[in-house]
This record gives C-alpha cells, structure tokens and sequence, in this order.
C-alpha cells in the first residue's frame, strides 16, 4: 500500500441543501430557543444568522426585518396552537363541558409547550401598531372559532366580544402562570375550564 492510500482520509458527504420549507422551520427553531435563553430583546436577524450557522442574506430573504421575524414566530405558535385545538375539538363530544374542557387544555397546553418564549414575543409584537394589528388579527380568528364552537349552549343568548376578550385574558394570565411555576397546569385549565362555562352560563340569561 502507498504512503498516500495510508493517509489518504475518505471526503465527507456533501451536505444536503435544505428546502426553503426546512430551512424556514430551521430558523424558527433557532429562533425560539433564542428567546428562551435570551429574550426577545436579543433576536436580531444577524444573531439568528450567527446561531443557525448560515449567512445574514439566508435569514433576511425569509422574514426581511426583526418585525417579520416576530410575525412568522407568533404565526407559528398560532398554528400549533390551532391544530392542536382542532383536533381535540374534532374528537369530543357535543357538549358545553367537553368544548370548554378542550378549549381551556388547548390553550394552556400549546402555551407550555412553547414553555416562557411566547409571552416575550406577544410583548414584542405590541412594539409597533403593524405588529399590534397582525396579533389582533390572530386574537380575532381565534375569538371568532371559540364563538362558533360554545354559542349554540348559549341558548338565545349571544357571545359578545367583551365576553370573548375576557375570556382570552384569562387564558393568557393562567397560562403565563402556569408557565411561569406560579400555579400548576391543572389548576390553569381548570380555572380556565370555570370561567368558559361560566361565560357561556351566564349568556342564555341575558341579551349579551
């Protein structure tokens, strides 16, 4: 055998160029676990460019500033949490308390899933009035599904937005606390659980 067969080393695979699908949800991995660690007030796209280990150029073509960025991270917290809702939806039983128990695991769930990072980016989000506008559009999809879905146990009473908005801060205060150890998950949901059917209770008394 010749000293170079000896020494010679096999090359390394090519790596595989990832499609802009896996390389977006690459980015938001890196993302996520930069808010984590960091804050919100630490992701830049330069330093998500620096963690994810591409060029500053990869990142800005796919969310072009911070405010994009933010954007696709809550677009992508809120498609977790969609999915996750529908499908427990999709397979309880037509009733107020099986919809509400749904509807309040749902919702903590995808929050603790997504564990201390979410709260940072909502924060960042109501930074500037384009970002408030695309939470609050978020924010109303959601209001508009849980109307749909607890209305018809409302009898002829009607599920008003100040209902509906009072409903989603509560769920947002239990399951930052949740996340936060103040108070269990359980405790969350249940709580949670309480003032949805309560909501809905007290709608087939009144007008709305």
């Amino acid at each position: 055998m010749s000293s170079t067969d000896e020494h010679s080393q096999p090359s390394a695979a090519p790596r595989r160029r990832l499609s802009r699908a896996d390389r977006q949800r690459q980015l938001l991995d890196v993302a996520w676990r930069l808010v984590r660690e960091e804050g919100s007030e630490a992701l830049t796209l330069a330093r998500l460019a620096e963690q994810a280990g591409v060029t500053k150029p990869i990142v800005y073509d796919h969310f072009i500033t911070r405010s994009g960025l933010l954007a696709a991270l809550y677009q992508d917290f809120d498609g977790r949490q969609t999915a996750l809702m529908d499908a427990a939806l999709q397979a309880s039983e037509p009733t107020l308390e099986s919809r509400a128990q749904v509807i309040a695991s749902s919702f903590v769930e995808c929050v603790l899933l997504q564990g201390r990072e979410i709260p940072g980016v909502s924060a960042a989000l109501s930074s500037t009035p384009e970002l408030e506008r695309i939470k609050r559009e978020y924010e109303g999809v959601f209001l508009d599904k849980c109307r749909v879905v607890l209305e018809p146990f409302a009898g002829t009473g009607r599920l008003s937005q100040a209902r509906l908005r009072a409903m989603l801060g509560a769920a947002e205060a239990l399951s930052d606390a949740a996340a936060n150890g103040e108070i269990s998950a359980d405790e969350a949901k249940h709580e949670l659980f309480e003032c949805i059917v309560s909501m809905v209770e007290r709608a087939e008394t009144t007008s709305g």
